[in-house]
């Protein structure tokens, strides 16, 4: 009786885990350039009573085994880094990659993090950043008397500056891209950083070596589906249900047991 209790205890653990991950991609439905993340699940450690292929008392060799698992535990968090809608928005420095790459964005610590997040904007001295103000790399500058910037597919920025016929050249943006983008940590303010599971970034010019090129004027959506994810939180809600019913099921035959003597 007391092996059920604890091995509906993981269950109920695991479908914690895997409301709280629902939840955060539920929050994140609107946010630009989110990734929503699933929760992998193992079982555990199996308690072997009478192991598959032994003997019986008769000679015969057994045909199957005796095992009882022992619950489930969250093997993992997967980011999934699948497409989103994209959003137009006309905006000239809103950007999206069609395809694999990432933006790169030079952090205050002076290493570099990674973004699908193409919302950026000029700070006081031109230069092309993020919302939250960190510049992107390689660094862009746009002139005061710019009238219209043009950013290529390949990732050129030329601009119309007042009073000029032929468009100034301003700089070229790259991207990177990862062998293993699941591996990537996530930092929050929809950046990553590089680690030993992702492998180090590829960077190349938009378009070419695999990576996505880019369109001026429209913003990537996140990849989080409310139907699935509502379908998923009650699957969840009913297994940790579940799981609660199992451990009263227990206490029960606990109970009856005790009850025998009087």
């Amino acid at each position: 009786m007391l092996r059920a209790l604890y091995t509906s205890s993981t269950g109920m653990m695991t479908q914690q885990s895997n409301i709280d991950n629902i939840a955060n991609n539920l929050a994140n439905v609107n946010t630009v350039g989110f990734k929503k993340a699933r929760v992998d699940f193992q079982d555990l450690m199996y308690q072997t009573i009478k192991p598959a292929g032994s003997s019986t008392s008769a000679g015969i060799t057994r045909p199957v085994g005796e095992q009882l698992g022992l619950g489930a535990r969250v093997a993992g968090v997967t980011k999934m880094h699948t497409q989103g809608s994209f959003m137009q928005t006309g905006n000239q420095l809103d950007l999206t990659i069609e395809g694999a790459g990432y933006f790169q964005i030079d952090m205050p610590d002076g290493t570099i993090a990674y973004t699908r997040n193409g919302a950026f904007t000029k700070n006081n001295e031109g230069q092309v950043v993020t919302v939250d103000g960190f510049t992107l790399n390689p660094g862009i500058v746009i002139p005061d008397n710019a009238e219209q910037i043009f950013i290529g597919q390949d990732g050129t920025v030329t601009a119309k500056i007042a009073g000029e016929v032929d468009p100034a050249d301003l700089g070229q943006i790259t991207t990177a891209r990862f062998i293993n983008p699941a591996g990537l940590h996530s930092i929050g303010s929809n950046f990553y950083k590089e680690s030993a599971a992702s492998g180090a970034p590829l960077v190349g010019v938009p378009g070419q070596e695999s990576l996505g090129a880019i369109a001026q004027g429209y913003l990537e959506m996140s990849n989080v589906q409310l139907v699935e994810e509502m379908v998923n939180m009650i699957t969840g809600q009913r297994a940790y249900e579940i799981n609660s019913k199992a451990i009263i099921t227990g206490d029960e035959m606990l109970q009856t047991a005790t009850n025998l003597k009087r």
